[in-house]
């Protein structure tokens, strides 16, 4: 019997998005008073707010960025990031080598981060953190070290995680068709889970049980936490709790309320039990947290 040979044509993948290397990973806790020197570098760097407030200066601009937003400093630009004085913010600042055309679209850009796309910055994070030894608060961090145990692929992970964050950014600039038309079952609950945690969120200042939560929700406590543990990895419950040491790390760096009043604001039934959960939550107490902030 003869064979006909198939002739197949390889297509060659276009990349408009290419990392050629990361230069620094920093997932940053500051006091409201943080203040960091004017510099300038040959390489990007994407500073995102996850939480508060932060002030920046790019050359002749100056702007504050807010809960969401992002902005991005050209190769050599001269910047300064520093807090209000008043609000403690947690920022990422992300710095990599790309030389693709595409990227001339994100120079000196402000954005407002779509919330579908806020878990990929997530991901880049901890991804590295199981990649490299990422000093806690370091901002003169100047070249990042492999871990011992680095995780099999983590750094093309990084890389692929951050590419998909730049190229989703710039469809989502550039207005490309959105849907918002569950195309499944999976996409369904994936999008109970975000309203979910966007709810929990509202509570920080509030008294609430699992129970009450879910009466609220209008659904059942036993398919909702199902739910919630599939797409975050924890109870509901031990995310409420997470939701309020995050708020209260934030209002011990402001320097405005003692422990007991912040255990009171959060509606913690005494302060040890605020201290146990603290504890808990970061492995610190937390006066040993208000020491780990400064820095000098």
């Amino acid at each position: 019997m003869k064979f006909m040979k198939t002739d197949y044509v390889k297509y060659k993948i276009a990349n408009i998005i290419n990392i050629q290397k990361i230069v620094t990973l920093h997932y940053f806790e500051f006091e409201c008073t943080f203040n960091y020197k004017k510099e300038s570098h040959d390489f990007w760097e994407m500073v995102y707010v996850d939480k508060g407030k932060l002030q920046v200066k790019a050359g002749n601009r100056e702007l504050t960025l807010s809960q969401g937003e992002c902005f991005f400093h050209k190769p050599n630009e001269f910047h300064m990031h520093s807090a209000n004085g008043v609000v403690a913010p947690n920022i990422v600042i992300i710095s990599f080598v790309c030389n693709s055309q595409s990227m001339k679209f994100f120079k000196s850009k402000h954005i407002k981060v779509p919330e579908k796309l806020r878990g990929l910055i997530s991901e880049i994070i901890n991804e590295g953190k199981k990649t490299f030894n990422l000093p806690f608060n370091d901002p003169d961090l100047k070249q990042l070290q492999l871990r011992n145990d680095s995780i099999i692929g983590g750094q093309q992970m990084v890389r692929i995680y951050l590419e998909q964050f730049l190229i989703m950014l710039l469809r989502h600039e550039c207005n490309e068709e959105n849907t918002n038309v569950f195309s499944s079952r999976e996409t369904m609950m994936e999008h109970l889970a975000v309203q979910m945690q966007k709810k929990l969120d509202t509570y920080v200042y509030k008294r609430i049980s699992v129970e009450e939560f879910c009466r609220e929700m209008k659904y059942s406590k036993a398919y909702l936490s199902k739910i919630f543990l599939k797409n975050y990895g924890c109870s509901i419950s031990t995310y409420i709790a997470m939701v309020k040491v995050s708020e209260a790390k934030k209002l011990i760096r402001e320097h405005t309320y003692n422990f007991s009043q912040i255990s009171d604001m959060l509606c913690f039934s005494n302060p040890f039990y605020f201290s146990r959960v603290f504890r808990r939550v970061t492995g610190m107490s937390p006066t040993e947290y208000k020491q780990s902030v400064k820095i000098d």
